[in-house]
């Protein structure tokens, strides 16, 4: 590896989710032979006081010395956070090169976590964090399907993939492709051909909802680029809501890993009429890698898992050609999706 080698970075903070965090991370590290960082963010709100009392701090000389003893308060605060965040990281550190990660460095940032993650972005071939956060364990213990109130405004800020990780590590043995023949999904297809991440495990692709004309085509594409790729692929149609069906379908084949696109639309729009994604990640109880093809800004290394200096593979020898885009509009996706 060298300095120019992009890293996976793990988000991680104080609290029993970052276990898995590490894990998760340090396995996809280990499978792309990536470097590995762990990104602890001190998110301070200010409405997080110390619940001390300074009202009756009035007389001569008061104003400034109540500033001062704040402020002094402020620092000391500050630099027990940072040496309790260098004990923890070193922790995680050391289980993550444990568990086979190439090399694994630690950083500590003060600010808020979707602006610090978004400045991070290129640099970054993939991103980990916990679906719940600290927080979560003293607000809503014991409700798994709850999601931390980062997710959303991390994955709309970013736009590498986001492995987001649910209690508890398991070595991924299957993984489940939900496809919609939309851009961001056949981006996933050729992100799971050229990355080392899921080489040698079967792959189960799953277009859900009402068939159209062109359903036949793309999930012959889908399957035959991943089978000239190498993988063992079975590609089914299956009728029904798309958060029910790949529910089912998670747990009927022993799902470990679930990969689906993610945010396509604006936040007021999932708003007024509600969120895909945020019904899919609820519905799901495994670890989701998220696709954001809003992705490749001008001049960032755009949406891939592969080495930056391998090259794309082709379906070669196929001879099943993605729509385009004429055909692709006279025909209705697989499913009717709301905002997500």
């Amino acid at each position: 590896m060298n300095k120019h080698d992009r890293k996976v970075l793990a988000c991680v903070e104080q609290s029993h989710f970052a276990d898995t965090v590490a894990a998760y991370a340090a396995w996809a590290a280990r499978r792309m032979d990536a470097p590995l960082e762990l990104l602890h963010v001190i998110d301070r709100h200010p409405e997080q006081g110390s619940g001390e009392d300074h009202s009756g701090a009035i007389g001569s000389n008061a104003q400034e010395h109540l500033l001062s003893t704040l402020s002094d308060k402020d620092a000391a605060l500050a630099r027990t956070e940072r040496e309790q965040g260098r004990l923890f990281l070193n922790r995680l550190r050391e289980r993550a090169l444990a568990a086979g990660a190439p090399a694994a460095d630690m950083r500590q940032r003060h600010g808020a976590l979707d602006d610090t993650l978004a400045e991070q972005e290129d640099g970054v071939r993939l991103f980990v964090f916990g679906r719940r956060g600290a927080s979560a364990e003293t607000t809503q213990p014991g409700a798994p399907n709850v999601l931390g109130r980062n997710v959303e405004r991390v994955v709309r800020a970013v736009h590498k993939p986001i492995l987001t990780v649910t209690e508890g590590f398991k070595e991924p043995e299957r993984v489940l492709l939900a496809f919609d023949g939309t851009a961001v999904t056949r981006k996933g297809v050729d992100m799971i051909a050229n990355s080392p991440l899921f080489k040698g495990l079967p792959i189960h692709i799953v277009m859900a909802g009402k068939e159209s004309a062109d359903t036949p085509r793309q999930l012959a594409w889908a399957k035959d680029t991943l089978t000239a790729a190498g993988f063992e692929v079975v590609a089914d149609v299956l009728p029904g809501d798309p958060e029910t069906v790949i529910a089912r379908e998670v747990k009927a084949r022993n799902i470990d890993m679930l990969l689906m696109g993610a945010y396509a639309h604006s936040p007021l729009r999932a708003l007024i009429f509600g969120s895909k994604t945020t019904d899919l990640l609820r519905a799901a109880t495994i670890p989701t890698l998220l696709l954001r093809w809003a992705a490749a800004r001008p001049g960032s290394a755009g949406f891939s898992l592969h080495h930056p200096a391998a090259r794309p593979i082709a379906a070669r020898g196929s001879r099943t050609r993605l729509p385009d885009r004429a055909s692709r509009s006279r025909n209705t996706p697989t499913h009717r999706s709301r905002a997500g």
